[in-house]
Parts: C-alpha cells; sequence; structure tokens
C-alpha cells in the first residue's frame, strides 16, 4: 500500500524541476555526492505529527551529466519517536530506519569548496567531539531525526 501511494505520487517528479517547483530543494548542491536529497521543508515538519506517504521529506536523486536521475524517497520521524512509532509509519520488519549520530561539522561560514569532507560532514573521519573540536568543527550528536529510505522503483529485492 505504502509503496503503490508513493509510486503514483513520485511519478511527476521523474523531472527534477517539478519537484524544485513543488518545493523541493537540492542540498549542498555543489558537494558531489553520490545521491543527492532534494528536501521540502514543508513536508519535513508536517512528518514530526504524522506520516503520509504520498508526501515525503526527501526525494532521492542520482546526478547524471546534465540532470538528475529519480531513485527514491527518504521520510522522517522525531528523534524522540520509539520503536513502536517508527514501526507504524513504516513496518521494522521492511524498512531500516536509522540516524546520523555524532557528527562534526565545519564551523559556520567555511565554504563548502574548502571544507575537507573526508573529515567533516556525514561520511566524514571524526567520530568524537574532543577531534572535531580540535579541528574547528561543530560538534552535533544527532542530526535531523530518525530516517528511512525507500525504492519503490527498484526490481530487485535484494538492493
Amino acid at each position: 500500500m505504502i509503496l503503490d501511494i508513493l509510486r503514483r505520487s513520485l511519478d511527476k517528479y521523474k523531472d527534477y524541476r517539478i519537484a524544485e517547483a513543488d518545493g523541493y530543494q537540492v542540498f549542498m548542491p555543489r558537494v558531489p555526492q553520490p545521491q543527492y536529497h532534494f528536501t521540502n521543508h514543508r513536508n519535513a515538519f508536517a512528518a514530526a505529527f504524522l506520516f503520509n506517504p504520498a508526501h515525503p521529506t526527501s526525494l532521492l536523486y542520482k546526478k547524471t551529466r546534465e540532470e538528475y536521475e529519480l531513485q527514491g524517497a527518504l521520510f522522517t520521524a522525531p528523534k524522540n519517536a520509539t520503536k513502536e512509532q517508527l514501526s507504524e509509519r513504516i513496518p521494522l520488519s521492511v524498512a531500516r530506519w536509522h540516524e546520523h549520530v555524532n557528527l562534526c561539522m565545519p564551523a559556520k561560514g567555511t565554504a563548502a569548496q574548502k571544507v575537507n569532507w573526508k573529515q567533516f560532514g556525514l561520511n566524514g573521519s571524526i567520530a568524537a567531539q574532543d577531534a572535531c573540536t580540535q579541528a574547528g568543527g561543530r560538534w552535533i550528536p544527532q542530526v535531523f531525526g530518525w530516517m528511512v529510505q525507500v525504492y519503490p522503483f527498484e526490481t530487485d529485492p535484494g538492493k
């Protein structure tokens, strides 16, 4: 049921320009990423209170030569959500909810192009508050709350 609703609602977003027109904004477009998140902040706010499979928090795109190719969607839940509450949204038996913890971000105002992303960010090597402080970064114990990625167009169940 969730996949059926999501597939129908995502169909129009195969053109990323329509997603942008509907309020989805690309997160860190100048930083090379394996997958780009186009986030709708209105949907993110609403997700703190209720789950709507037709309105994902973010759309997941792979960058091609000229454009973006839709791959899936990301749903969010509040940081303090229980396992039961997460499972009510998308069952834990079929989905892997996750959170981003122990994050060291560069100092505010640092240009993205000047950041050593091997150290900082979601995939950075710094995972302790002391090391983050020594590197001049900002320590974030948990960012964004709970998340789950759904790939409704994937045909290989192993993926």
